[in-house]
């Protein structure tokens, strides 16, 4: 199935832009881990059409209105065209107002509209979306930042309609025909303001031969109306029969007369779908060219284009240009215009292990914007964001936010204050919010006085100690390097926290009570109670900032490499523990068959990047081909769980280019095995950093020997500014184990206790 999709989508779509430049656009399928539901996720995505973090996306829809899984792969009717800002179906979307062309009798009605489709009449691509309908109908879409340019083509002589829906809140509507105009505004969200308002302006290129407004609850329409207001409101247009339509949308979430601007500024300047879409096709084409792959395979291609593309798509930015140009936001945590730069839609815990830090290297301006962003936002809500939507949800486990922050400051993106980043980590760490698990600390009290956050007070009690301790080290990093010897105390003493979770007697991270002791029933494959999203096996690897120290505590490096292997020898059992039912993590991981190993999930997602660190770098290179190899393609089941933001595609952008981000908050990466024979990173210094790794097959995985920029090299690690600085990293691959290389105590990655 799937080389019959690539060859449809190579193929189909045009590979070739010229004789001598290939469009790397094409490689991208945003249908990518589509085929996808509650029980199962192969990457829990939709088929976004939009710019590398824009305001808006857009997307088909298959599923109800408010259904987080908004497109299925298995579905066969498309109901609508969706402004869409989605980061997960487990929290739904926000701000989406959606527009279907109705073909023949007027139809309203989401279900009633909903028109017959099949993929093989569809192209999904980043910069353009195609479909045609079984009835004969036309749909195209193509993006601007904060807006988009659709075409709909009717069948000859067909009563042609366009149908906007308000979706499932508060919203209005009004139509003005002499202008071939629409606008309106939309309230949907779970965690907005309560003055939240996303402002739209749609311009239509054709005459209007009838309008009217209609509402989604009891599917009332009201011919003639050209204003409405209510919970659904819409609007719907007639055109001449058998007509070409283009709609040009833009959408501001501080006034209507600001989306007007930003219509004049991204939309005006098109008058045909295809300029818009070239300007698109540039936009992405600029950045897929700065990360040039060489050799491999059409298939390895198409994939690494494929996560390229959704790692380039979180966070959104929230901040919109003034008549001026200068940038201003809505925020989402206080509800007022403030000037400068807004980002949102993301989960940290997911995202700070290797979403952040491939912006690092490929966007630090932008990432530099971010980190002030981080500090507005806190003094916007009380608290940093963990998991924004657009307002924070304080979703997950950690206060990763300073990760974050100090991983920008250790790669010499330094545009914050770090004694505000300092003292707004303080609050965090020493206070309770709100809001979920992740806004403050669950059980900080007993992390600081015992040593450990205990169970059952805390669920998730052992991974919540885990990720604070390595949280604590981040600050603590943060401090030394800024100076601050107050910080460099206090977190300095909780950054090894991680060792009071460790019981000797299993070889486990293992949850602990109030009084000290463990908790009983202990069993490495039962999942929930202690442990987030997971079970022993999974978070016993998640120290780091020390992984030293944790190969020490484990009785030292044959034991660690032990337990390594046996996460994969270890039968793919479950024990459904605490959650009682068989959730979709346990299924993938099920489905995955590496035992133990859940890379469907992140918090074993850098395990395999650990036998760097105990004198077997080999098998690293080994298992990063093989969970690139088997987990994951470019096709509608590409991923093995869900996408998460772009944390599983820049996993696999960083693995593929050869390298790791074990341990945000230093400045160093771990070295794998790169699927490519080459790869020309252009950064935005205009240096180019290359990964030559000569002899790369599928087979020879190895690397037999090392050189940087012409001198032998022999760590299993390299420093970002060894990338920022440019040079060339020529690595000799072969077919077995070098197993010689790379085992001096210098080649071995950081580790705090080897500081």
């Amino acid at each position: 199935m799937l080389r019959e999709i690539m060859t449809t989508l190579l193929c189909g779509a045009g590979l070739m832009a010229s004789a001598q430049q290939k469009d790397l656009v094409a490689y991208a399928n945003t249908l990518q881990g589509t085929n996808s539901e509650y029980a199962l996720s192969h990457g829990n995505t939709y088929p976004t059409t939009g710019l590398p973090f824009g305001m808006h996306a857009w997307s088909a829809q298959t599923g109800n209105n408010g259904d987080g899984w908004k497109y299925q792969y298995k579905a066969t009717t498309i109901r609508g065209f969706q402004q869409v800002h989605q980061c997960s179906p487990w929290v739904g979307d926000y701000a989406v107002f959606s527009l279907m062309p109705v073909a023949g009798t007027l139809k309203v009605n989401e279900e009633q509209r909903a028109a017959a489709f099949s993929h093989k009449d569809e192209t999904a691509r980043p910069d353009y979306y195609k479909v045609t309908f079984e009835n004969k109908t036309t749909a195209e879409v193509t993006p601007t930042e904060r807006g988009a340019h659709l075409r709909f083509s009717f069948p000859a002589k067909t009563p042609a309609y366009v149908v906007l829906d308000g979706y499932n809140a508060l919203s209005g509507v009004k139509i003005y025909p002499a202008e071939r105009k629409i606008t309106g505004y939309v309230t949907n969200g779970r965690f907005i303001p309560q003055n939240f308002r996303n402002y739209f302006v749609i311009v239509f290129d054709q005459p209007f031969e009838a309008a009217g407004t209609w509402e989604n609850v009891k599917g009332q329409i009201f011919a003639d109306s050209l204003t409405g207001e209510g919970k659904g409101m819409g609007a719907f247009i007639r055109f001449r029969s058998g007509t070409k339509v283009q709609a040009r949308v833009a959408s501001s979430y501080i006034s209507t007369e600001q989306a007007e601007l930003t219509w004049q500024k991204e939309l005006a300047g098109f008058k045909n779908l295809e300029q818009t879409r070239a300007a698109a096709n540039k936009t992405w084409s600029t950045l897929f060219n700065r990360v040039l792959v060489e050799g491999g395979s059409e298939e390895d291609r198409a994939t690494f284009y494929s996560c390229l593309f959704r790692a380039n798509l979180f966070s959104h930015q929230f901040f919109e240009y003034d008549a001026q140009g200068a940038p201003h936001y809505f925020s989402p945590y206080d509800g007022k215009v403030h000037n400068g730069y807004m980002y949102t839609d993301n989960g940290f815990w997911d995202t700070f292990r290797a979403q952040f830090p491939l912006n690092t290297i490929l966007h630090p301006t932008m990432e530099g914007r971010y980190m002030q962003a981080l500090l507005d936002a806190q003094q916007q809500c009380g608290w940093f964001p963990a998991w924004s939507f657009p307002g924070e949800t304080g979703g997950m486990l950690g206060n990763h936010a300073i990760s974050l922050l100090t991983d920008a400051w250790v790669k010499g993106i330094r545009t914050f204050d770090p004694k505000q980043a300092l003292d707004a980590y303080f609050h965090e760490a020493m206070n309770k919010g709100p809001w979920g698990g992740a806004n403050g600390r669950a059980g900080w009290k007993e992390y600081y006085q015992l040593g450990y956050v205990s169970f059952p007070e805390s669920h998730g009690s052992t991974s919540q100690t885990l990720e604070y301790a390595y949280d604590d080290f981040c600050a603590y990093q943060l401090a030394k390097l800024t100076g601050n010897q107050f910080y460099q105390y206090v977190f300095g003493r909780s950054l090894y926290n991680y060792k009071n979770q460790y019981d000797s007697t299993t070889g486990f991270m293992r949850g602990r009570k109030l009084d000290g002791s463990w908790v009983e029933d202990f069993n490495p494959v039962k999942w929930g109670g202690p442990y987030t999203e997971g079970n022993a096996w999974h978070w016993q690897w998640s120290v780091f900032h020390d992984v030293q120290g944790l190969i020490d505590l484990m009785g030292g490096e044959a034991r660690f490499i032990a337990k390594l292997d046996s996460v994969f020898s270890t039968g793919n059992k479950v024990d459904v523990g605490y959650y009682g039912q068989m959730i979709h993590e346990m299924t993938e991981m099920v489905n995955a068959e590496m035992g133990q190993y859940a890379h469907g999930n992140q918090p074993v997602q850098h395990m395999i990047y650990l036998y760097n660190y105990a004198g077997q770098p080999w098998k690293a290179q080994a298992h990063a081909r093989d969970v690139m190899k088997r987990l994951y393609n470019a096709g509608p089941d590409g991923y093995p769980g869900d996408e998460d933001q772009g944390q599983m595609s820049s996993w696999y952008v960083m693995s593929a280019l050869g390298f790791y981000s074990v341990c945000p908050g230093t400045d160093e990466y771990v070295i794998g095995s790169p699927v490519f024979p080459k790869v020309t990173l252009t950064l935005e210094n205009g240096k180019q950093f290359v990964v030559e790794a000569r002899h790369n097959s599928p087979e020879n995985v190895y690397i037999h020997s090392a050189t940087l920029n012409g001198r032998p090299y022999s760590h299993n690690w390299i420093r970002h500014t060894d990338i920022t600085n440019g040079g060339v990293l020529v690595l000799e691959m072969g077919k077995e184990p070098a197993k010689g290389r790379g085992l001096e105590a210098a080649d071995k990655p950081y580790s705090i206790s080897r500081r």
